[in-house]
């Protein structure tokens, strides 16, 4: 009988040695799975900063080409310009290619107007095709917001203009450049006979559609027009289009911004021409 009883105490001693060891294991199996777990989120959330981290850096890169475009070239800020994807300006040093394209062209080498009083503006117009396509200006820094927001209202306006090109595409030659009827800015020059820059000179002045608005003064008896080719549209009672006068909309968006109208001056007239001194 004793011996029956020592029997069934170690079954149930061995029994419950082998519950415990089976208990371990299970909870062994669940820390490990636990701790997997546990490995699993943390590297999910490592991974999300990282992802945070590159959004971050993509965020300040895109701010940073916002403001600056190419070598030498800063965009500038503009207040009441909408469209300013289309409608911009570039601040430039003579480091970068903007001046590469009009150094010993438009900014000759007796230039005496600093680099950076000059801007370059990127404007969209509507041709004589009705199309529409890109123009390029530089002028002065203290004209140029209100060149941007003048021709964006010309844009809107689907108002014709067949070229605004740099003068530079025409060797910095103004005859050549207006006879094509191109409209431009600035170029280099001082007044004939004297040491004073001219408004175009400063970049201050700017041409809209010049070959149909002529420059056109007496001198020694003989009528003098620039361009040559523009003498069909010196009678100015004539009937013809692309005419500026007071009731054209370029007249009346420049004036409204403080520009003059060549058209106006007494002793020549630049229908073409419209400026903004300092």
């Amino acid at each position: 009988m004793a011996k029956k009883i020592v029997i069934a105490v170690v079954g149930l001693l061995l029994c419950g040695a082998m519950v415990c060891m089976v208990s371990c294991k299970q909870n062994e199996t669940v820390s490990q799975e636990q701790a997997k777990e546990t490995e699993s989120v943390e590297t999910i959330l490592s991974e999300d900063e990282i992802i945070e981290d590159d959004v971050a850096s993509t965020d300040e890169t895109d701010e940073e080409d916002d403001e600056v475009t190419n070598q030498g070239e800063t965009k500038m800020t503009t207040t009441n310009v909408k469209d300013t994807e289309n409608f911009y300006g570039i601040e430039f040093t003579e480091d970068s290619e903007i001046f590469a394209r009009i150094k010993g062209k438009s900014y000759k080498d007796d230039c005496t107007i600093p680099v950076s009083d000059l801007r370059y503006l990127h404007v969209l117009h509507v041709g004589f095709d009705g199309q529409t396509h890109e123009g390029e200006i530089i002028c002065n820094k203290s004209i140029a917001e209100d060149l941007l927001e003048i021709f964006e209202a010309l844009y809107e306006a689907e108002y014709p203009i067949e070229k605004i090109k740099l003068v530079d595409e025409y060797n910095a030659e103004d005859e050549a450049s207006m006879a094509d009827n191109n409209s431009s800015c600035f170029n280099f020059r001082f007044i004939s006979h004297t040491t004073k820059v001219s408004n175009h000179g400063a970049g201050l002045a700017i041409d809209i559609n010049p070959l149909y608005n002529p420059y056109v003064k007496t001198v020694d008896g003989a009528l003098s027009i620039e361009p040559a080719n523009g003498a069909p549209y010196v009678d100015r009672s004539a009937d013809f289009p692309y005419k500026i006068d007071e009731t054209d909309l370029a007249y009346q968006l420049f004036t409204a911004h403080g520009f003059t109208w060549g058209g106006a001056w007494t002793s020549s007239k630049d229908y073409q021409h419209f400026e903004k001194a300092d």
